[in-house]
């Protein structure tokens, strides 16, 4: 027996850990709902604490060049201390609260290339820590965003990809340590552009909206060109966004960069 609970300890013959979510479509600032399903394994054992969070898998930018690092964003503790006897379930429900600043992963239906979001679950046991798999979550636009979103689409913008870069986009709201780009093609009306990344950072009463414009190389080289608004999430229904983007977006990409 002595020897099975130190092989348990140490996750062999251990407590085996399932999250399952009961609604996997949500938006930043709301609550995904679900529960920890915990089957004893061979001994009984003592569990010092169960936590819930979201993860993302996000790029960094390094000397040797860019790599994918996974970011665990929020978390909570779920559940205090208790014992899993031998062979027994036990279920612990959570709500684990969307932040505002969650990237999205999901819009009209279709997933975005590139979005790695998901719920992770750690069981603590004595020198041991049991993660359990990632479970995917669709984290769809605010209607604030799926407006912007739309008046893109409504000027003939293509989905391209969208990545999560580790940093800060300075003079935003910005809490989490990375943010998300959001990019497209420019259609032919923008001659003078190659492709624009948006990026949303929000709280719970307005988002900071950013652009970054690629401009197309001219006789003085290329470059990017960088505009940035604020959209209140409760007040923008009555904003004509596709000619308020198109103010800006046919000022830096209507022609080449010739002059």
């Amino acid at each position: 027996m002595g020897f099975k609970k130190l092989m348990a300890s140490m996750g062999a013959g251990g407590a085996k850990v399932e999250t399952v979510l009961f609604e996997e479509n949500v938006v930043p600032g709301g609550v995904v709902q679900g529960e920890v399903r915990i089957q004893g394994g061979t001994v009984p054992q003592d569990i010092q604490g169960l936590s819930v969070g979201l993860q993302a898998v996000v790029e960094v930018q390094t000397n040797d060049g860019e790599t994918r690092q996974n970011i665990e964003f929020t978390k909570v503790q779920v559940g205090g201390a208790f014992q899993v006897q031998a062979g027994a379930a036990h279920t612990v429900p959570f709500g684990l609260e969307i932040p505002w600043e969650t990237p999205i992963t999901t819009f009209l239906g279709t997933h975005l290339k590139g979005m790695s979001v998901g719920v992770t679950t750690e069981l603590a046991i004595a020198r041991a820590l049991d993660s359990g798999d990632l479970d995917p979550v669709n984290v769809h636009p605010l209607p604030a965003q799926q407006a912007i979103l739309d008046a893109f689409g409504r000027l003939g913008f293509r989905f391209k990809s969208a990545d999560l870069e580790k940093g800060h986009i300075r003079d935003t709201r910005q809490q989490l340590p990375f943010y998300q780009e959001i990019e497209f093609y420019a259609p032919q009306q923008y001659r003078g552009l190659n492709q624009v990344e948006l990026s949303f950072v929000a709280d719970g009463q307005a988002m900071d909206v950013v652009l970054e414009m690629d401009k197309k190389p001219g006789l003085f080289g290329s470059s990017d060109s960088y505009r940035q608004f604020t959209v209140d999430l409760n007040d923008f229904e009555g904003t004509d966004w596709a000619g308020y983007l198109n103010h800006w977006l046919a000022e830096v990409g209507g022609k080449r960069n010739w002059l």
